[in-house]
């Protein structure tokens, strides 16, 4: 498993409340709309990252991460497992102190460079499930 219960507690509660979406968009039929709507029920705020960089649950969107012209705390992935890789490597430069993937998302050597880079790091994991749980 790549992200233990300790760090997906770490990553939820301690390393601060700006989530980057990477793959929202004003689509209700995908994963990443419902999820953004929890993160934020629960105190998050969310910042979508999407090309079309629509303004997405009342958050203004940004076309990429480099684009967010404020400090994310943690890249939430909602993207092919092919192209997560260059997500977290953004996430990184970033400067961002964690990168989450979701469900079904998994890239080893993606995980392994964050690490070496000293982000937190989850994968084949959905925060919305998650958080929930930490009582």
């Amino acid at each position: 498993m790549y992200g233990d219960d300790a760090t997906v507690r770490k990553i939820l509660t301690e390393l601060g409340d700006t989530w980057a979406v990477v793959g929202l968009s004003n689509n209700r039929q995908r994963a990443a709309y419902g999820v953004a709507e929890v993160l934020q029920r629960f105190g998050k705020r969310v910042v979508p990252v999407h090309p079309k960089a629509e303004t997405v649950h009342g958050e203004q969107g940004y076309a990429s991460l480099a684009d967010i012209p404020f400090d994310v705390d943690v890249v939430d992935v909602f993207v092919n497992g092919d192209l997560a890789g260059p997500v977290a490597d953004a996430a990184v430069a970033k400067g961002a102190d964690a990168v989450w993937f979701q469900l079904g998302v998994v890239d080893e050597a993606a995980y392994g460079r964050t690490r070496d880079a000293g982000l937190e790091m989850v994968m084949d994991r959905c925060p919305a499930i998650e958080i929930p749980r930490l009582g």
